[in-house]
Order: structure tokens, then C-alpha cells, then sequence
């Protein structure tokens, strides 16, 4: 089982959300899902532990299972060992929902559900393993769900890190399309999708808990997140009396959302420490 291809944008059902160390069932204001986990560290107690939320996969949501690099249970455990050892404390990858065996459509991400699902897990995770607090680290599209997480008012995160993440969505679809030469589309994100959850204009639900760092991390050349755009939530953050940092971090890649050494790992680390 362990070595079977993980399913992709499927419909959520209860009966086969049973794994007990992979899986949860969570119920939310609008729906249900199965939100799978991988982890291969005991976490039970754990004071701290580090959550990671994976970017976008839009081209693997189009493949099939089988052909989907790593997307199997024993590798995406393998995965989360590494980042444990690297880290020095646990690690918990969360799959966003459509991907790596939670269900949902990767599709529609970015809506509200997406966001309630994983707030509920991580309500889940930390009632089943008796967790203490949470760091939360997440790249691009990943970054994006940990500041929505944040805007749902959670306390019990000890610090987030937000590394390439994509904010104030529908003037960011807006830039995309424009460098391309295509026509605007008024109203909807790079999904096409109309009324998508933007952190941005949740920034009033943050919880201010004291001596909690927000890093904002990005590198000011990138294509794919609009470092401008992660400027505005850095400086609604900080606005709105929050304990915020702006870093400007060396990148990657054409372009530039990818950044280098580790950058975000490293500073989930430094947080997670007592």
C-alpha cells in the first residue's frame, strides 16, 4: 500500500479516509474532505512542530497518478524525514486539497474552501498528536494557504514563513496576463476562477499573538509571484501591528520564485526553537 500512486482531484469519501497515521477526516462550514499527511516523525507531544504547505502542481494535477514524481505514501514520508533531520525538529507535510491523496479539486484552489479544509485538519493534527504549536512554512501557492490560515484567526501557530507567496490575487492575475500579451479578465485570478480568497483582504482576522515573526520572503525579480504584491501584505501586516519582516532573498531559475539555500526550511528551523 505504502508504494501505491496517491489519487488526484478526487471527491471526498469518509469510507476510505482511514489511514490513522495519514489521514483525516474534517468537516467545515462548506463541505468535507480528506486531507492526507506525511510525516515520519513521532509526534506525539511535540511542542513544536513544522507544517509545510506544498506550491501549486498544475502540471502535475494533468498526469496521471503513476507518472506523478514521488506521489506515493512511502516516498512523501521519505520526504518529510529529510526535512525533519534538516530541520531538527518534526516536519508534517500537509497536502493541499486535489493533491498528493486528498481530495478536492486543485483546480478550484485558492477559494475559500480550500483554506477551511486545511484550517480544520490542522485543528485535527494537533488534537490527535496532542501538539503543542504549530510553525508553518509554505512556498508560493503554499505560502499563499499559510497567510489564509493566518487570516482565519488561528493562535496557536508560533511563527509563519511565507516564501514566494502569491497575494492581492486578482491584480496579480491581471500582471501575468499583461506580460503574456492577453487580454484581461476582470474579476478572476489565474484559475479563472471569480472570488477567490485573498490574505490580503483578511488581514483585519489575524489573531496578535505576542512575539509571533511573519516572514515574508521573496526575491524582487520574480515572475510567477509579484514581489510588489507580497510588498502590499508585508506592509498590510505591518499596518495593522503585527510583528512582520519583509526579506529579500538571492533566487533561482528564469524566474526568480524559487529561492536558494534553503532560505525557508532554515527559518522554520530558527523559529521552531525553544
Amino acid at each position: 500500500m505504502d508504494d501505491l500512486p496517491l489519487l488526484w482531484n478526487t471527491p471526498a469519501d469518509q469510507a476510505s479516509c482511514v489511514d490513522p497515521e495519514s489521514a483525516l477526516w474534517v468537516e467545515f462550514i462548506s463541505g468535507q474532505a480528506c486531507i492526507r499527511y506525511f510525516s515520519a516523525s513521532p509526534l506525539e507531544h511535540a511542542p513544536v512542530v513544522i507544517v509545510m504547505f506544498h506550491g501549486d502542481r498544475n502540471i502535475e494535477m494533468h498526469r496521471a497518478p503513476q507518472d506523478i514524481a514521488g506521489n506515493t505514501l512511502r516516498a512523501k514520508d521519505k520526504q518529510a524525514a529529510a526535512l525533519s533531520r534538516r530541520a531538527g525538529v518534526p516536519v508534517v507535510i500537509v497536502a493541499r486539497p486535489g493533491t498528493y491523496g486528498s481530495s478536492g479539486n486543485h483546480g478550484q484552489r485558492r477559494q475559500a474552501s480550500e483554506f477551511q479544509a486545511l484550517d480544520a485538519a490542522l485543528d485535527q493534527l494537533r488534537q490527535r498528536y496532542s501538539i503543542g504549536r504549530f510553525v508553518l512554512l509554505g512556498h508560493s501557492g503554499g505560502a499563499t494557504v499559510v497567510a489564509a490560515l493566518l487570516t482565519l484567526g488561528r493562535e496557536d501557530i508560533k511563527c509563519a514563513v511565507m516564501t514566494s507567496g502569491a497575494f492581492a490575487l486578482l491584480e496579480r492575475a491581471q500582471m501575468i496576463r499583461r506580460s503574456k500579451g492577453l487580454p484581461a479578465r476582470e474579476g478572476r485570478d489565474t484559475n479563472g476562477l471569480l472570488h477567490p480568497y485573498d490574505p490580503l483582504r483578511h488581514v483585519d482576522g489575524i489573531a496578535k499573538v505576542p512575539d509571533r515573526p511573519l516572514l515574508v520572503m521573496g526575491n524582487r525579480n520574480d515572475q510567477v509571484a509579484p514581489f510588489v504584491l507580497q510588498e502590499q501584505f508585508y506592509q498590510a501586516l505591518r499596518d495593522a501591528g503585527l510583528d512582520a519582516q519583509l526579506i529579500e532573498a538571492p533566487a533561482s531559475g528564469s524566474a526568480s520564485h524559487q529561492l536558494r539555500n534553503d532560505i525557508g526550511l532554515k527559518s522554520a528551523a530558527q523559529c521552531a526553537k525553544p
